[in-house]
């Protein structure tokens, strides 16, 4: 007390401007219908393609024709924003967005559908790293306690709530809904922030040092590479034409961009931000935290479905707790950044999302609600406590004359280690799937007898019901062991994850404490 008195009264924080807040949380509000959209149709491309009369080939398109557009705009926004401004910019992406939904929903054929999806993927992906880049330049890290929660909960939430949103519009209206829902909400958001953003001037003379060239090679670089993350898994990676040769471009055109990059006088994408030793170790925490992000929003859907036999609406409803846990964790993570060192809470989170894969390593075939539930707490509680501090290491440090570029790259790899993500589950599901189907086979032949009891009350069971008896009960017994060994390739996957993040939770010393950050064990 006496220190404090000897040096004088701390100095007030100087207010939040109400105007600039209510126009970044109008701006926050854009954000989440971006993520939010890629999840609520996800959880309903069955539903849209009976609507278009579109074939199994097709239907996917409308996904990975919206996440390859977004991926391209994402590092993208960087270069619009300095040249339009934070104003226009987000202006033209939430209007562009809201616009292209309403055409999504008057598709009439799936050709229609993946254009408008294109569109709005590419148009509305600027809005999610423009919102990153406000928030580190606008407020002080005084009131990141305040802004961090905010951005972070909308980034996590809105992909966890998207199917349940989905299967609700779905099951109530139509597919068509999925679409609508953005209009009034975009049109809000498209008028409050030009009325009410004013965080900066544009500057129409980088347009003449555009790079042209650099922006296709991105293009192609990061276009086909969502591609190949997109659709490898599913038809054996290089063995497929179409997966080959967007490989062979995306080698390509990565070396042609990088080349780029480094020797044009005014680049499409500064590089340079990840000299920053916490930048990049935030990119890299970013990168496997958006693998727990999407790949148990993707994980846990896809056993409901396959094992369980959920239904969209029902699959929603088991996964909500997730997104109750960040509600309820937002404002705690807020406070908690404040007093501890963001390392720590790294360090906390992603050892809560290793012990809640871990956990499910003990899966069978009649888990539900009650037995995922504890795992969906401990992931839900640790999104928020990664997701803040790493967007306060990343991006906390940072130059105001950087910042709109590294939000890009930043939102970049979080999107990256998503699909990545994504690919090497669904790589790693299929094989395990084969092997363990593989050695079930080995066990379950003629010589076991305990194979041959159970065939045999099967087969009883059925005779009651009339038909081939033992034809149904050979097909049932196929059925169970095909089930056991997907379950069983389900527990090699959570498993991969959890040597995943417990190895993150462990490299968090390696991150440098930013300046001004809370020291280890302040608040205890």
């Amino acid at each position: 007390m006496a220190a404090n008195a000897a040096t004088g009264p701390v100095p007030a924080d100087p207010p939040i401007d109400r105007r600039r807040m209510v126009a970044f949380v109008c701006m926050v509000f854009g954000m989440f219908m971006a993520i939010l959209d890629i999840q609520i149709v996800s959880a309903s491309l069955n539903e849209i393609q009976a609507g278009l009369s579109a074939s199994g080939d097709e239907i996917p398109w409308v996904q990975t024709s919206y996440l390859i557009a977004e991926v391209i705009s994402i590092p993208l926004s960087g270069t619009l924003s300095r040249v339009l401004s934070t104003r226009w910019m987000f202006s033209i992406s939430a209007g562009g967005f809201t616009l292209m939904s309403l055409m999504c929903a008057t598709s009439s054929s799936i050709g229609e559908m993946i254009v408008w999806r294109a569109a709005q993927g590419f148009i509305g992906g600027g809005m999610i790293p423009t919102v990153f880049a406000s928030a580190f330049t606008i407020f002080p890290p005084s009131k990141r306690t305040i802004v961090s929660p905010m951005i972070g909960l909308v980034a996590t939430l809105a992909p966890t709530i998207g199917p349940t949103v989905g299967g609700y519009l779905t099951d109530l209206f139509s597919w068509h809904w999925l679409f609508l829902i953005n209009i009034v909400p975009g049109i809000f958001v498209t008028v409050s922030t030009w009325f009410l953003v004013d965080f900066d001037r544009p500057n129409l003379d980088l347009l003449k040092s555009f790079d042209w060239a650099g922006l296709a090679f991105m293009a192609g670089f990061l276009g086909c590479l969502e591609y190949v993350l997109e659709e490898g898994p599913n038809h054996d990676w290089l063995q497929d034409e179409a997966v080959f040769v967007c490989a062979l471009v995306c080698s390509v055109s990565a070396l042609l961009f990088f080349w780029r990059v480094f020797t044009a006088r005014q680049p499409i994408v500064d590089l340079r931000a990840f000299s920053d030793r916490n930048f990049a170790g935030g990119c890299v925490f970013s990168f496997v935290m958006g693998i727990g992000l999407y790949g148990l929003t993707y994980l846990y859907p896809v056993y409901l479905a396959r094992v369980r036999g959920y239904s969209a609406l029902q699959i929603g409803e088991t996964m909500f707790v997730s997104g109750l846990c960040m509600f309820a964790t937002a404002p705690i993570a807020g406070k908690l950044s404040a007093k501890l060192d963001p390392r720590v809470m790294m360090a906390l989170g992603f050892s809560g999302f290793a012990l809640g894969t871990w956990i499910v390593t003990g899966l069978t075939k009649d888990w539900d609600f009650w037995e995922l539930l504890l795992p969906q707490v401990l992931r839900g509680c640790s999104l928020m406590l990664c997701m803040i501090p790493i967007n306060n290491i990343a991006l906390g440090t940072l130059p105001p004359e950087r910042m709109k570029n590294a939000s890009g790259l930043f939102n970049l790899t979080r999107n990256l280690g998503g699909a990545v993500g994504l690919a090497l589950i669904n790589t790693v599901l299929n094989a395990r799937w084969d092997l363990h189907l593989a050695r079930l086979h080995e066990r379950f032949t003629w010589a076991n007898t305990a194979a041959l009891e159970r065939l045999d009350a099967m087969r009883r069971q059925f005779e009651v019901l009339g038909g081939d008896a033992s034809g149904m009960a050979l097909k049932a017994m196929t059925n169970t062991v095909r089930i056991q060994g997907l379950v069983m390739s389900f527990e090699d996957v959570f498993l991969v994850l959890t040597v995943l993040f417990l190895g993150m939770a462990c490299g968090t010393p390696l991150i440098r404490r930013p300046r001004g950050a809370a020291p280890a064990g302040a608040g205890h």
